[in-house]
């Protein structure tokens, strides 16, 4: 049962045969044109009138066992030369019974007529039910191209009417696939639709597969068919290839205006632009250059095979030495086949031919083939279309026009402009460039150098005074900088040079010089000074914290303090700071008796450098000495460290090693917070002692550490130290801890200040790190 309100069912079931009936009716519409086209063709070919030649039509439908729709389709297509295969497209049911053909010849001539009023977007309509079910798309869209590159829809079916709005006109250079198409005159298929290039229908369903044809017309491209699929598919057959050929031609007939049963390039308007000219051949020779002025030749496909020379103008002259008479009717390859080769001359006139696009450019290669003839010289060509003839000129650039070219191109790219100023009669000659970089038109009067300080920065009038006294009082050459002020208000930077121009007597006749600008070279300056000034004082305060950090380390940890005798225990330190004040780094170390009378043995490392790292190390350090006095054990000590990196500090992790010696038991308590572990020497055989379980300081909010304990006898020694010992780029810490063991316990033993100094001189640490050592020796 449906929800729906009583009514809305019925009314909705209306609405689709309502729709039904109509898209029938446009089909039958579109197939009895095919048949009215068909009977046309047999009243021309002898067989009686409209009404003889309908019934023919039924007989050979009735002989053939055919619809009338497919033996018009044939009529047609023979009549038209068209070549393409029926293919074996199951057929569709069609309203009343009657068969609705889908072979490619019968969509296509059925689509043809529904093409016949002109209306491009009637002819997307007629295309969209007729040619496109066999080939699988669902949308098509029609563009009508311009010279400049730009498109219009000028048709659409199948696709939502929002993105069909949003599409009516694309700009030139927006990138899309039907622009890249009327660019190069060559069809594209894509499997399915890029990623990256813009283009219709992305919203609406229909980014899948794409077909993307020129419409040409006599050669030239007058538009553009794109066709569309719900989704990828594979590549096309030769045969649907042709069908889509056909479709494009079929839309270029409607873009022209001309019936679409009427092959053969279209003719020029007798109203238009080119009305009273023949061929062009009055304007070729208002022009100083030489031209010519060609007509394509298209053949029976509706190809340009070449182009006839149609007018010479009397500038023309001919390598060969013919005159210009002997040239005109002639085929454009037949007189000059030089053009034809790879990149020459002709591939440019078939472009502008096909896109209306003007070609220029301003120097080809000597030994190019240029217009008609291969010339040893640089050359400027220029080819536009005029309706359906191209006018071709050129101009031969000798050295003089060569080096004009050069110099002015060389001014233009420096921002530079040349000026002479007659002091006798007061005449002021600058070339184009000043006027630009003075904000004024063209036909402005010129400024005179006397004049130059009313349109200068008032604070630049005394520099400029200096300039013109010695240009014009002194006659010597000078040249300055000054702020110009235009009248629209821009500032400009300029700089000015002259030179005097004197006669044999040494009278100031004229003076010369030119003008630059250079405002980007001035605020670069500007912005290399600031720049330079913030890198000095960024670099300032970087070494005063550097220093800060350096001396805070050094006042805390000297590198190498007196040696401590306590409880039987000899202890002495080493302290490597970095060689680089910018590594300045936390580590530490601390040895303390304690009020207990047991002795408090630390190293650590503050992770990071710099004076973060300096006072990261005197918090910990400090915090460790207080809470040692509690009478923990070093595991507790370690917890509350790590409570204090945590909470009390801006984000610092270390690892640290703190244990208790009891002299009285002479055994050593110790816990780890993610360090190296301390090395022990006895009977001189080094090893390092086991570690105990505990992650580094301010790591987690909360852990416990694990403690173990070593009973020392006499003899030992015990080597503690940070991680710049022994840290090697590109080698394990495994490893480096192997290289330390053989160093420390090969051999006899020195004693422990001798010791500590020689691990430091061989230490193989390539890292630059500061590096805190701890030697204790029980007695």
């Amino acid at each position: 049962m449906s929800d729906a309100p009583p009514g809305v069912d019925a009314l909705a079931a209306t609405v689709d045969r309502l729709r039904q009936d109509l898209t029938l009716a446009q089909q039958s519409a579109d197939t009895r044109a095919l048949i009215g086209i068909a009977t046309g063709i047999l009243v021309e070919r002898g067989h009686g009138g409209p009404a003889e030649a309908a019934r023919y039509l039924r007989d050979l439908a009735d002989a053939a066992r055919l619809s009338p729709a497919e033996v018009a389709a044939d009529i047609v297509n023979a009549a038209a030369g068209a070549c393409l295969s029926r293919t074996s497209q199951p057929a569709l049911s069609g309203h009343g019974g009657d068969r609705q053909p889908t072979a490619p010849v019968l969509a296509l001539r059925t689509a043809e007529a529904g093409t016949l009023s002109g209306d491009p977007q009637t002819a997307a309509e007629a295309l969209l039910r007729q040619a496109l079910p066999p080939l699988g798309g669902t949308a098509l869209a029609i563009w009508r191209t311009a010279p400049d590159g730009s498109l219009t829809l000028a048709g659409h079916a199948g696709l939502a009417p929002g993105e069909a709005g949003r599409w009516r006109y694309v700009p030139p250079g927006a990138g899309t696939l039907p622009q890249l198409t009327f660019d190069d005159a060559r069809p594209r298929w894509h499997g399915s639709l890029p990623q990256h290039t813009p283009g219709i229908g992305r919203r609406d369903g229909t980014a899948g597969a794409r077909a993307v044809l020129p419409a040409r017309l006599g050669g030239r491209i007058l538009g553009v068919l794109e066709v569309c699929w719900p989704g990828p598919r594979p590549a096309l057959s030769p045969s649907e290839h042709r069908q889509l050929d056909a479709l494009a031609d079929l839309c270029a007939h409607t873009l022209s205006g001309a019936p679409a049963d009427t092959y053969g390039p279209a003719p020029v308007p007798e109203d238009g632009p080119l009305a009273g000219l023949a061929s062009l051949a009055g304007l070729a020779d208002g022009l100083l250059d030489p031209a010519l002025v060609l007509r394509p030749l298209v053949d029976g496909r509706g190809e340009v095979g070449d182009f006839l020379i149609t007018h010479a103008n009397e500038r023309f002259a001919d390598p060969a030495g013919r005159p210009p008479g002997a040239v005109i009717g002639m085929k454009l390859l037949e007189a000059y086949p030089a053009a034809a080769q790879d990149g020459g001359l002709y591939e440019h006139i078939l472009r502008v031919h096909a896109t209306g696009q003007p070609f220029r450019t301003e120097q080809i290669a000597p030994a190019t083939p240029v217009g008609p003839e291969p010339l040893g010289r640089a050359v400027s060509v220029g080819i536009s279309r005029y309706g359906e003839e191209l006018l071709l000129s050129w101009r031969v650039e000798d050295e003089a026009g060569r080096l004009t070219a050069l110099l002015h191109h060389t001014q233009r790219l420096s921002r530079l402009g040349g000026f002479e100023e007659n002091l006798v009669t007061g005449e002021v000659t600058w070339s184009s460039e000043l006027f630009v970089l003075h904000g004024l038109r063209p036909t402005a009067p010129p400024i005179p150098l006397e004049q130059l300080r009313r349109h200068a920065h008032p604070d630049d009038s005394i520099t400029l005074g200096r300039f013109l006294r010695t240009v014009l009082h002194r006659h010597h050459q000078a040249s300055t900088a000054f702020r110009l002020q235009r009248a629209d208000g821009v500032v400009r930077h300029i700089r000015v040079i002259a030179e005097p121009v004197t006669d044999p007597s040494g009278d100031l006749i004229a003076v010369r010089g030119a003008y630059q600008d250079v405002s980007a070279q001035h605020w670069t300056e500007v912005a290399l000074a600031a720049t330079r000034d913030q890198l000095a004082d960024t670099q300032q305060r970087a070494a005063e914290r550097n220093r800060l950090a350096l001396q805070l380390q050094q006042a805390i940890m000297p590198p190498a303090p007196a040696p401590i005798d306590a409880s039987g225990l000899r202890v002495a330190v080493r302290y490597r700071p970095a060689e680089k004040e910018h590594l300045v780094g936390g580590d530490w170390y601390d040895v303390v008796v304690l009020p207990s009378k047991q002795v408090l043995l630390a190293v650590g490392d503050i992770a990071g450098h710099g004076i973060d790292a300096a006072t990261g190390m005197v918090v910990l350090r400090n915090a460790l000495r207080g809470l040692a006095t509690t009478g923990a054990g070093p595991g507790q000590l370690m917890g509350w460290l790590n409570t204090v990196a945590h909470h009390l500090t801006e984000h610092v992790t270390a690892t640290a090693v703190c244990g208790l010696y009891d002299a009285e038991t002479g055994v050593l308590c110790w816990a780890r917070a993610g360090h190296p572990p301390p090395v022990l020497i006895r009977d001189g055989e080094a090893a390092s002692l086991p570690l105990p379980r505990g992650i580094l300081l301010g790591a987690i909010a909360e852990t416990t550490y694990e403690e173990h304990r070593l009973t020392l006898t006499s003899g030992d020694r015990l080597l503690m130290y940070t991680d710049g010992l022994v840290e090697r780029r590109g080698i394990s810490v495994e490893r480096s801890l192997e290289q330390l063991l053989a160093t420390a316990g090969g051999g006899p033993l020195p004693g422990l200040d001798e010791q500590l100094d020689l691990l430091l001189t061989h230490s193989r640490s390539d890292t630059d790190d500061d590096t805190c050592l701890i030697g204790v020796q029980l007695s």
